[in-house]
């Protein structure tokens, strides 16, 4: 717990607000910048004494409930009230929002501006909500087939044919990885009923995806190196960045090669290729 930042931000979220702010009546002779102490303690069902003494960097450890209890009283944004928590030494509270397929044109507007590499949006559940060019020659058209097989845990999982893109050495460390992910998505999201219904799908399905979650391995997806077995231009060896959006619980993956490897002229020649319905000849 860090007593004396805790007391600043409090201090400081304190005196941006007005009375009106909280719906109080300012009152006569009111010479204190924004709110009294006395009042915020009164917004957050607490006594006067203890919130005076979080302030003055003399207080107890606050509990849970009464860190809510204040951000709610300060008018706290979702980031403003994980500060709170963390600077009195406790994790910040779950998010309760679920995780939205909406993808900010801003987003979009980077991927369609990556013309040379492929990059994709997706959900940290795995679903993929947007591709550019590069990364739809890549993969395939994620738009074109149904809402369910958009998932990239599922189609791995329950179509042998998505395993085809990648050589048959790493498919195992590929399936590995992709449950370990879906384990800390779901740590996250404990009450997601769209994620929990996709994990028991995949168990009821797949007899690996089975085995693999009752491994219970957990690791966020980051950057790595992937390997691809494309049907045209052959394989390509890829550094994959991943951009994490916390916000929305989106991801934004770009592929790119090293310059002057092989893997970067087959990357060239899959630019020029494009969606084009071509077969190896």
């Amino acid at each position: 717990m860090d007593r004396t930042e805790l007391a600043d931000f409090l201090r400081r979220c304190r005196t941006r607000l007005s009375p009106a702010d909280v719906g109080l009546s300012a009152g006569p002779r009111r010479r204190t910048p924004g709110l009294r102490r006395e009042e915020v303690a009164r917004l957050a069902g607490m006594s006067t004494d203890h919130y005076t003494r979080l302030e003055q960097a003399r207080g107890s450890y606050p509990s849970r409930q009464m860190l809510a209890a204040v951000a709610r009283a300060l008018r706290l944004s979702g980031d403003e009230r994980d500060h709170l928590f963390l600077l009195a030494g406790e994790e910040p509270p779950r998010g309760g929002r679920p995780a939205t397929a909406h993808v900010r044109p801003g987003l979009l507007l980077v991927l369609d501006r990556l013309a040379d590499t492929p990059a994709q949006v997706v959900s940290d559940r795995g679903d993929v909500l947007a591709q550019n060019a590069m990364a739809k020659a890549l993969h395939g058209d994620a738009s074109a087939r149904p809402e369910d097989q958009r998932n990239i845990a599922w189609r791995y999982f329950t179509d042998p044919a998505a395993r085809e893109l990648f050589p048959a050495e790493d498919r195992d460390r590929g399936a590995r990885a992709a449950v370990a992910d879906l384990r800390a998505t779901l740590a996250r999201r404990p009450d997601d009923q769209r994620l929990a219904g996709l994990v028991r799908r995949l168990r009821e399905r797949s007899a690996e995806f089975a085995a693999l979650w009752d491994d219970h391995e957990v690791a966020v997806r980051r950057s790595d190196v992937k390997r691809f077995l494309h049907p045209v231009v052959g394989l390509l060896e890829l550094e994959c960045e991943v951009l994490v959006n916390p916000e929305h619980d989106q991801r934004l993956v770009v592929y790119t090669a090293r310059p002057g490897s092989a893997s970067r002229e087959r990357l060239e020649l899959l630019r020029v290729v494009g969606l084009q319905q071509l077969t190896p000849g």
